[in-house]
């Protein structure tokens, strides 16, 4: 079998309850603005919020979710966003309703991490070489 230096996931969903809640915390923590992606078949049951894309761009392959079947919370699936020095990230959490879970630390030749509640009550983790 040959290894790949391939990333397999292709998408990330995060279920929310409220979505503007939600959409104000991540655009808050990571500095970004997200966008609606419009459905058409969904009667309002969904609603979904992507987070940045661009052609040969730094993108985040996923968006924010509101659907009826679909909750948050802890002890799911940790999505871990890249950034340049979690810390930085992870000092604007709490000024946007969210938690520190697990402040920045150490792991090892492997980099650094931070675990972090949003608003929702989803567990994400924050991840930086520095």
């Amino acid at each position: 079998m040959t290894v790949q230096a391939k990333n397999p996931f292709t998408w990330v969903e995060i279920y929310v309850d409220d979505m503007d809640r939600a959409q104000k915390f991540y655009e808050r923590v990571f500095e970004i603005r997200m966008a609606e992606l419009p459905m058409p078949e969904s009667d309002g049951e969904m609603i979904m919020k992507s987070f940045p894309w661009a052609e040969n761009g730094k993108n985040i392959s996923g968006a924010l979710i509101k659907m009826k079947d679909m909750r948050p919370g802890v002890g799911g699936t940790l999505v871990y966003f890249t950034c340049d020095d979690c810390s930085v990230e992870e000092s604007r959490v709490e000024s946007a309703g969210g938690n520190v879970l697990q402040p920045k630390m150490s792991l090892g030749e492997h980099g650094f991490c931070s675990i972090v509640m949003d608003t929702e009550g989803n567990s994400i983790g924050l991840y930086s070489m520095t």
